[in-house]
């Protein structure tokens, strides 16, 4: 059990947590939620013992292992993925190396009768099952498994980490969090940098995790996912919520509709009683009665509502110039990289005031199409052309992380800025919560939102009459979602939003392209009337699906036709990996059970230590077998197309 007591932080004159408490169990999946810049990640580094606090103190267990997900972190240099990610079993590999001592200590050992041999063989069985238990004979597996659920390739377990960007770099941090599977995980912001399929896998992955999950995050439907319990930080206080983020906010509400009304009454009250005494006090005869009601009046223990941080930015896009009718044209546009196609001969065309979303899984292309449509990537082949006076404004997906952090703020701005607008930059920041010394801060010191509100602050300097965002929510809390969402409501130019958030989708464009084997599918309407006519509930089916798109999308060519035979053989085949797909997900949470009850303090003095870990070596063993014979069932089924 972790436990923080009146932990208080100040930065200058704003008390960031105020004489706070929290206690984590070990059972506990806690989303840490907030407003950017309100002490989340603070929180998470006292938690984790990075950061000492003004005041106050962190008890945690001295057999308890921690281990904590940076928003900002370094990996060292000139390894490859797998053996960065091995360095999790750095105690495991200890125990390998001694199991292979004394290997060799028994090729030349023959005392067998003696007492040190048999003392050698004693370390041997026990450092053996040690090794077995925690997962020895499985790390390379164990490690490969943990990389590709989070996105890597066969390919790129060999490759040098250096060669890999700041998002991948992270999730080769989280590969080896997960692999130590300390008894208690800090996670800040574990979904910036995933695509949508490595988020479900650490969803899943979560759920039966063994130890605590504090998690800070700004995904819904994630903290809906993985979390039993939420703790809202604002204002320097925490709300604690045993509920997950959906119910929290449903509960949060009632919390401040009942203590509203409390207070209001207890105002009238007070009210009444003042004037009471005001009036006693007039008669001498009265005068003790109404100095007892004071005396008690006094004493009345007050209610106070809870303040609420309802600062929102003002986001407010210039009116767009006028354009030709026709926007884009692009017509057989492809892109390689190398022997990798991405796009092959895709068209797209939009008129002046268009609203377009770009969905689909991550590696289909969207930002690909995206930079080469505003001129940032060069296509191998095809043509784009713009219209008659267009003007782009465009959001790149890591516009937020490539802000120069040794510019103050209104450096930044005063850099994107034309000469007319230099007179207006302070109220800008204002109006995107930045104010008084705030222009002067370091890029450096600020959060991740704040980074991204920074980004979206440049981006109203100039008018346009295209707007391309790539991903624009990443970083940003719900709130600043919803405010950016309602000005792009309001925005009068042509849009193209790449994103792969269904509320933020919602009502914000007419028309929506579905990116998917290197073409491109078109549906009218919203993101919700695409779900609704492809019959999925949300974005994650959308991006996960495989199969070829349903007849509601305009497919480029027909697919080919099967025999009787072969349809029957495809049938059977998709009902037997459905099947080994359950026996994965039931061996897994055998496992997972397997190793709470192993976790329980006293577990190995217990009469059934043997029993259980023989079943653990067996359920892990039968989890090995399972997967060999899904990937074979689906490499046939993959023969049907």
């Amino acid at each position: 059990m972790i436990s923080a007591t009146n932990i208080f932080v100040k930065y200058g004159d704003r008390v960031l947590l105020d004489k706070i408490n929290l206690v984590i169990q070990l059972s506990d999946r806690v989303g840490l939620v907030g407003r950017n810049g309100a002490g989340k990640s603070t929180l998470l580094k006292i938690i984790a013992r990075e950061y000492t606090p003004d005041e106050g103190t962190i008890a945690i267990p001295n057999e308890g292992t921690m281990g904590f997900l940076h928003q900002e972190m370094f990996l060292p240099k000139g390894k490859t993925i797998m053996e960065e990610a091995l360095t999790a079993f750095k105690t495991v590999r200890a125990l390998e190396d001694r199991i292979a001592e004394i290997n060799d200590l028994f090729t030349t050992r023959t005392d067998y009768e003696s007492d040190s041999y048999n003392e050698l063989l004693e370390e041997f069985s026990d450092i053996n099952d040690q090794f077995q238990l925690m997962g020895g004979a499985t790390m390379q597996a164990d490690a490969e498994r943990v990389l590709k659920g989070l996105g890597f390739k066969d390919g790129d377990m060999h490759r040098l980490t250096d060669e890999f960007s700041g998002g991948w770099q992270m999730r080769i941090e989280l590969a080896k969090l997960l692999l130590q599977k300390p008894d208690y995980l800090l996670l800040d912001e574990p979904t910036n940098h995933l695509d949508i399929e490595s988020i479900i896998w650490l969803e899943q992955f979560l759920k039966t995790y063994p130890g605590a999950v504090i998690v800070i995050s700004h995904d819904k439907q994630f903290l809906n996912n993985v979390t039993n319990r939420t703790v809202e930080v604002e204002l320097g206080k925490l709300f604690d919520y045993k509920a997950a983020y959906s119910k929290f906010m449903q509960l949060r509400q009632e919390r401040r509709e009942i203590q509203q009304s409390s207070f209001q009454n207890q105002q009238k009250v007070i009210a009444q009683k003042e004037r009471t005494i005001t009036r006693f006090m007039a008669k001498a005869t009265k005068t003790k009665l109404a100095q007892s009601m004071q005396k008690q009046l006094n004493k009345m223990e007050r209610i106070e509502v809870d303040s609420e941080d309802t600062a929102a930015m003002s986001i407010n896009f210039q009116p767009a110039p006028r354009s030709g009718q026709i926007v884009v044209d692009a017509k057989g546009v492809k892109k390689s990289y190398g022997q990798l196609d991405v796009l092959d001969d895709i068209a797209l065309k939009l008129d002046r005031g268009d609203r377009v979303s770009f969905v689909g899984q991550n590696g289909q292309g969207k930002t690909t199409l995206a930079k080469i449509l505003v001129g940032i990537e060069t296509r191998t082949g095809g043509e784009v052309t713009l219209g008659h006076n267009v003007q782009v404004g465009y959001y790149a997906q890591d516009q937020a992380e490539a802000l120069e952090p040794n510019l103050t703020l209104l450096e930044v701005m005063e850099n994107a800025s034309p000469p007319e607008m230099r007179t207006k930059l302070r109220n800008i920041l204002g109006a995107f919560l930045f104010s008084g010394e705030d222009v002067e801060k370091k890029v450096s010191v600020l959060s991740g939102g704040e980074r991204a509100r920074l980004a979206l602050a440049c981006l109203l300097l100039k008018p346009f009459n295209l707007l391309l965002l790539d991903e624009p929510t990443n970083h940003l809390d719900i709130i600043s979602k919803d405010v950016l969402k309602q000005a792009l409501q309001k925005y009068d130019g042509t849009l193209i939003v790449v994103s792969h958030d269904r509320d933020f989708l919602a009502d914000l464009s007419s028309r929506t392209i579905e990116f998917r084997d290197k073409k491109l599918y078109e549906h009218i309407g919203d993101i919700n009337a695409f779900l609704e006519k492809r019959k999925m509930d949300n974005m994650r089916q959308v991006e996960l699906q495989k199969s070829k798109p349903s007849k509601a999308a305009t497919t480029p060519a027909a697919p080919k036709e099967l025999s009787k035979e072969e349809k029957q053989e495809q049938k059977k085949l998709q009902r037997s990996v459905q099947y080994a797909e359950r026996k994965i997900e039931q061996t897994e949470e055998k496992i997972a059970k397997i190793e709470a009850e192993m976790a329980v303090a006293g577990f190995y003095e217990s009469a059934d230590a043997d029993k259980v870990m023989k079943q653990y070596k067996e359920a892990q063993k039968e989890l090995e077998v399972a997967m060999e014979e899904w990937e074979s069932l689906v490499e046939e089924l993959e023969v049907f197309g």
